[in-house]
């Protein structure tokens, strides 16, 4: 091969290797073009949604920024409105507690003393006239009928022996409303419900309850109300049992209408019965006069020790 065609074949093959290599550049362009490029795609400005303030994703999930929390709640206390912290400052992540309302049921306090207890009137049937009977306390702290007995659905047509305070010999008639009218006092312990606990159904009970207690806020609406659960008895199927048909069953259902009253009412409610019972759920023997339902003076007297240690909060 002469020399001037050996060189026309190097020139020949050095251009046909140019061609391949644009070719190849060409394609390789072409194929990443058409596959989108790398394998990790980046989503395009219209393909990213932008939260709308307050609006809570379609996974139910609150976006971190810029978002109002799910529920409706507020920003915690200490982040931006966007849900941010400002520097150097740490949220407040605890949640606000409203005070706590008082309670119905009156729970155990310090012994008050007689400075409490002289400002107590004891409202009841026969087992509050007791209190007077025997001089527990003085007559004008005692509202009881003269017969001494009071029934739970005779609130309403009943008169109690009034005693102005501080009287204990000039008694007046008055019906339960009028003697809270007049004597206005600081704090009524209400014992009532033992007669009746047989004869009333549960709404009976209740109508009558409520009205009575309507009745004395409607007479005398800054008197402290407590309401005193019925006390136990001896059923008649145990020892000194009373006669009366009378169950601690009934008494206990009847306690628990007087408790719900109470709380729908905002009053309080003094389970004094807790006090007075044995282990077999009776009225304690050494509290009993031996009837099975009514006091001895230290029945009354453990009847006061619980109300002075389970104040009115």
């Amino acid at each position: 091969m002469s020399g001037r065609t050996r060189e026309g074949f190097y020139v020949l093959w050095t251009i046909a290797i140019l061609i391949c290599l644009i070719v190849c550049i060409v394609l390789l362009a072409y194929v990443s073009l058409v596959d989108g490029g790398p394998s990790q795609t980046t989503a395009s400005p219209a393909d990213v949604q932008t939260p709308v303030e307050g609006q809570v994703p379609a996974d139910g999930q609150t976006s971190v920024d810029g978002q109002t929390p799910v529920d409706g709640q507020a920003p915690v206390e200490g982040q931006a409105a966007d849900g941010t912290v400002p520097d150097g400052q740490t949220a407040d992540v605890t949640p606000e507690v409203a005070p706590a309302a008082p309670s119905t049921v009156l729970t155990a306090t310090i012994d008050l003393g007689m400075e409490y207890q002289n400002k107590l009137v004891f409202l009841g049937d026969s087992t509050t006239y007791g209190l007077m009977a025997y001089s527990v306390l003085p007559s004008y702290q005692v509202w009881v009928p003269a017969s001494g007995t009071l029934s739970l659905f005779n609130w309403a047509i009943e008169t109690v022996q009034y005693y102005p305070m501080g009287d204990t010999v000039n008694a007046q008639t008055l019906s339960i409303a009028d003697a809270a009218a007049a004597g206005q006092p600081e704090y009524l312990i209400v014992t009532l419900g033992l007669n009746g606990v047989t004869l009333l159904d549960e709404t009976q009970f209740r109508d009558y309850y409520t009205g009575l207690l309507q009745a004395i806020q409607t007479a005398s609406p800054n008197t402290r109300i407590m309401c005193q659960s019925i006390f136990p008895v001896i059923d008649g199927g145990y020892p000194g049992g009373n006669t009366e048909g009378i169950t601690n069953e009934q008494i206990n259902a009847a306690n628990g209408w007087i408790q719900d009253i109470a709380a729908q009412m905002g009053l309080r409610y003094l389970n004094t019965r807790e006090t007075l019972v044995d282990d077999s759920g009776n009225l304690n023997g050494s509290y009993c006069s031996g009837d099975g339902i009514h006091f001895t003076p230290d029945g009354y007297n453990a009847i006061l020790q619980y109300v002075r240690t389970h104040a009115y909060q």
